[in-house]
């Protein structure tokens, strides 16, 4: 019973790492995408079942000592990995399946400099279009071009600062035009999301637009919106 109890452990503590190592290894090209979601699917059902049954031996077993820490672990183990996945699910089905967010969507600013690097990406570097803008105004209201009493100088540099905070690689700037193209690379998979800032004026006011697109997907489970989100807020 001690070698199950022990199999039960190190099943518990190989959900977790497998979820770890998922995006790791697609970034090194190991997997490809759908095979590391599969390995994303599996881990979870592994962490499921050795959960529960780290539990129930918890419970009739009563171990005591290291094995009774390492129990806790694995059950432990066995929570996160079966939490991270599903609190991304959850918030992919609660967010419409679109990738491409713009303040402005009737005119959203364009990629110049990043076009040539999204040539070979699933998505296109073009606009995704009128369907796409009705269902960020639905989901994302809040999203919009951000007014300012700043000359447009100062608020192209105060934006360029922001970028660079933000840990986005910047693509390519331009202090005549007043915009900014930059790549965000998220930290697990890697996925690279790409961001071109306008600055413009209307009416003696600033005016910031900022679009955020992913190179891969067809949702970006939210991410592009909290990434504008985010970049406002700090401005």
């Amino acid at each position: 019973m001690k070698a199950l109890h022990s199999i039960l452990i190190f099943l518990g503590l190989l959900s977790l790492i497998l979820i770890g190592l998922s995006g790791p290894l697609y970034q090194l090209e190991w997997l490809t995408l759908g095979g590391a979601f599969t390995l994303l699917r599996w881990a979870v059902y592994l962490a499921i079942g050795a959960g529960i049954l780290n539990i129930i031996a918890l419970f009739l077993r009563r171990p005591k000592g290291a094995r009774a820490g390492l129990s806790v672990l694995a059950i432990i183990a066995s929570f996160i990995a079966f939490y991270l996945p599903y609190t991304q699910y959850q918030t992919a089905t609660s967010v419409p399946p679109i990738h491409d967010i713009s303040t402005d969507t009737v005119n959203p600013p364009e990629f110049v400099a990043i076009a040539p690097l999204r040539a070979n990406a699933p998505n296109p570097v073009e606009y995704a279009g009128e369907e796409t803008a009705k269902q960020q105004k639905e989901a994302y209201p809040d999203i919009t071009t951000y007014v300012s009493p700043k000359s447009p100088d100062e608020l192209y540099q105060q934006a360029l600062t922001v970028a660079k905070n933000m840990g986005w690689e910047i693509i390519d700037t331009s202090d005549e035009q007043h915009r900014i193209e930059a790549t965000a690379t998220t930290t697990w998979f890697g996925f690279k999301d790409d961001v071109v800032i306008r600055i413009q004026t209307q009416n003696e006011e600033t005016l910031l637009d900022i679009r955020s697109k992913s190179r891969l997907g067809r949702s970006d489970v939210g991410k592009n919106a909290e990434r504008i989100r985010s970049f406002l807020s700090q401005l």
